[in-house]
């Protein structure tokens, strides 16, 4: 396949995700009720994620195939801010009553700094060591 093909469905899938992220997280701060975030369009945004993330895991391995796995040391770096991320919305959107409004501001939160950290490393490109 094409890695410029490949490349733009990888951006496209971070753009969806970006634009997921902030629009879910919008449930967390109207129409909140017992704890839990506003479930009036839950499942659109759960499918939504669920396909930007599963867009952007899938054509990131092909992408990394492709180049042999020959990657830059701030890729680590770049894999473990978007386990964080995956964690944290994880934490922010679990059907649990136990988990309090507050703790699921803060998953998203932190998700979101994790995905601008992420857009960081990828533009800046930095050398450790």
């Amino acid at each position: 396949m094409n890695p410029t093909l490949l490349a733009s469905i990888h951006l496209v899938g971070i753009a969806l995700l970006f634009v997921v992220i902030l629009l879910r997280g919008m449930t967390l701060f109207k129409g909140v009720e017992n704890n839990q975030s506003n479930q009036s369009s839950r499942k659109l945004f759960v499918a939504l994620q669920h396909s930007s993330l599963t867009i952007v895991v899938f054509t990131g391995i092909a992408l990394l195939v492709m180049k042999d796995f020959q990657v830059e040391t701030w890729f680590y770096a770049k894999v473990v801010l978007f386990l964080v991320m995956v964690s944290s919305l994880i934490k922010a959107y679990k059907k649990d009553e136990s988990i309090l409004l507050v703790q699921r501001k803060a998953g998203w939160g932190i998700a979101l700094v994790a995905f601008v950290a992420i857009y960081g490393l990828v533009l800046v490109k930095p050398v450790f060591g």
